[in-house]
């Protein structure tokens, strides 16, 4: 089984200590031969970090300090996302602190979707895919994803860390794979491995966005998001592209926590129940009061 970390942090100042930790957790230690690196963040549309649906600049700003000071000051490093189709990869560079993020820090910020690709087929079941991979990516001694936990409507149930690789697709089109969304992200995970998954949980989303200051980490993308499953209340064994994932040998969803104990989250995060919850509080409440009564509540 694999590692996976989960740290506590109370504000964004905390943002650094965490990942090492995080990362020290899972007993990672940094190559000092490491010369090329790519960050792939969550930049799924242009929402602000604070609604929990993109990755905080901010969180990967401290990840690039801690690069440069485990490994070099003069490490590349490249951010990566690409177009989709309803964003346009410049524009949430620009809009979501990229940019600024990118002219402070000295790296690069690279649209998947203009870069030079090599082609590649894989298969997952039944479905043959035949893909464009970055070259940006296959140089790179070090890739980190970096995700978010959020639920999502599309049948798959979760985005978190195979999903934040779909994002990886340099084919802006990406509605044409909704109809197989589950065998793509697989597919897709399967041609582009990535070394480490760091999730900024410091702000989540959920039902709706709440500061959790959580931070994980796990060279297992599978492992890593069955315990962001169960964090946000979801039966990993119910969603699909993570038992197929794990079929196809990218990973085990089955994993050994370190750190702070799962259910401090679980029960912090916002989940889907939430609302109802909540409303069941706003019944109890009327209950109690002369509106319940002439509402004939009572």
């Amino acid at each position: 089984m694999s590692l996976v970390s989960l740290v506590k942090i109370k504000s964004e100042t905390e943002i650094k200590r965490g990942i090492e930790e995080a990362l020290h957790l899972i007993q990672y230690s940094w190559s000092a031969s490491i010369k090329k690196v790519v960050i792939k963040p969550n930049l799924c549309y242009y929402w602000d970090y604070t609604t929990g649906q993109t990755t905080d600049p901010r969180f990967i700003a401290r990840l690039i300090e801690l690069i440069r000071e485990k490994v070099s000051p003069n490490v590349n490093i490249s951010i990566v996302e690409s177009d989709a189709s309803a964003m346009i990869c410049k524009y949430a560079f620009r809009m979501l602190g990229y940019e600024k993020l990118a002219e402070k820090y000295k790296v690069k910020l690279v649209n998947l979707s203009k870069e030079s690709c090599n082609p590649v087929q894989v298969t997952v079941g039944k479905e043959v895919f035949s893909f464009g991979i970055p070259k940006v990516i296959q140089e790179a001694d070090l890739k980190i994803n970096v995700p978010k936990i959020k639920y999502t409507m599309r049948g798959i149930e979760l985005t978190c860390a195979l999903k934040n690789i779909y994002g990886c697709n340099p084919y802006p089109k990406k509605f044409k794979y909704h109809g197989i969304l589950a065998e793509t992200i697989v597919a897709l995970n399967k041609v582009m491995r990535f070394d480490l998954c760091i999730i900024d949980g410091y702000i989540v989303s959920g039902i709706h966005p709440r500061k959790l200051g959580l931070v994980m980490a796990s060279r297992d993308p599978v492992a890593i998001d069955a315990a962001a499953a169960e964090i946000a209340g979801l039966n990993s064994k119910k969603i699909r592209y993570l038992q197929l994932a794990q079929k196809e040998g990218i990973g085990k969803i089955s994993y050994i926590p370190r750190g702070i104990p799962i259910n401090y989250f679980k029960s912090r995060y916002p989940r889907k129940d939430f609302k109802k919850k909540l409303m069941g509080k706003a019944y109890a409440a009327l209950l109690l009061t002369g509106l319940g009564q002439k509402l004939g509540l009572q």
